[in-house]
């Protein structure tokens, strides 16, 4: 009676053994499956469209704005032509589709554009509510106030009943009301949904002072009739790190636009250029050698060509040609600051080459 007993048991033994062992494995397997091949839609639904959509801004000086021949130019433009330099070795395989602050985050979401660079900041509601990611930080910067000098104003205190001027649907919007409250201010805020129109306003005069990014009012100001007569207050009322974004789910293309850009800062910390990028090359610099794709597998692990940032660099620059080109001294003038490589001071570190 005993040998047939475990006669009886040992099939269903071996059984439950199977099924407890066997079923998460399979489980675990097919959320792996599920998430590498939504990983991988984006970039291939680029690759096969032939051109990147990139969301920007085409009102603000220095960041993404029309030129006079009617062509998308600025700091957050050139890093949308260096994703395309990278995907498709050519920088002009981009379509920039400009956006107002209310409309940026809902064309991301739904898929309307593949990445966002537009003056945005990282925040922990936009990255776990929003269901967004940043590829990582191109701008750090902080909101401030821009008043008339004729005002003699130096602090949020002399703004006691001021009309405010700013754009709605940013970050902006929140900071000013914080800040105020936290002080016991009265004021008075002044919404638009466009940057040129929130500018005008306070321009013309129907609102006694403007805020947002330093960075944004210094671009502002630079393109208003007298500069001379308006002055960014020496406050900050809050970090705003900025930079480019996808949606969440899209890990793959994430990562193409995160070492992009790390990668144009590491080509500035090595002191690649345009300019001498053919000679680096033959470089005996191992970092240099896995940044120009002369050696390991940067490329392939990212589903791009070797030579990449060869492209990337030759045809829009490093981080510090673009920063040169359109907030330096060739363009709004706006000091480094903290966007300065951290060996220099600064906050930019790109992360290992290897």
């Amino acid at each position: 009676m005993k040998n047939k007993s475990f006669l009886f048991l040992t099939p269903l033994l071996v059984l439950i053994f199977i099924l407890a062992t066997c079923a998460p494995a399979e489980k675990e397997s097919t959320a792996e499956e599920k998430t590498t091949a939504k990983a991988v839609s984006r970039l291939q639904l680029i690759k096969d469209r032939g051109n990147i959509i990139v969301g920007c801004n085409a009102e603000l000086p220095g960041f993404g704005y029309l030129n006079p021949a009617g062509e998308f130019e600025g700091f957050d433009v050139d890093f949308g032509r260096a994703l395309a330099a990278a995907v498709f070795g050519d920088a002009g395989k981009v379509e920039f589709r400009p956006l107002t602050a209310a409309e940026r985050l809902p064309a991301l979401q739904t898929g309307e554009i593949d990445v966002l660079i537009r003056n945005t900041t990282w925040t922990l509601t936009r990255d776990t509510v929003n269901e967004l990611d940043w590829a990582a930080v191109t701008f750090y910067d902080g909101q401030g106030m821009m008043v008339r000098k004729a005002t003699g104003w130096k602090t949020i205190e002399d703004m006691e009943g001021a009309t405010i001027a700013t754009t709605t649907g940013t970050t902006t919007e929140m900071n000013l009301a914080d800040t105020f409250r936290s002080r016991g201010i009265d004021y008075t805020p002044l919404l638009f949904e466009s940057t040129q129109d929130t500018n005008t306003a306070y321009e013309e005069g129907r609102a006694d002072a403007e805020t947002s990014d330093k960075s944004q009012l210094a671009a502002l100001r630079s393109a208003m009739a007298n500069p001379d007569d308006h002055v960014i207050l020496d406050i900050t009322m809050s970090k705003e790190p900025l930079g480019p974004l996808t949606a969440h789910g899209d890990n793959q293309w994430n990562d193409v636009v995160r070492w992009v850009v790390w990668g144009m800062m590491e080509a500035e910390e090595k002191g690649v250029s345009s300019k001498n990028v053919d000679e680096m090359l033959n470089s005996n610099d191992p970092t240099i050698r896995r940044l120009l794709g002369v050696e390991g597998e940067a490329g392939k692990s990212l589903g791009l060509p070797p030579d990449f940032m060869v492209k990337v660099i030759k045809q829009v620059g490093n981080y510090a040609e673009v920063y040169d080109r359109h907030l330096g001294p060739q363009g709004i003038n706006i000091p480094r600051g903290p966007n300065r490589l951290w060996k220099d001071g600064g906050l930019l570190y790109p992360m290992a080459w290897r």
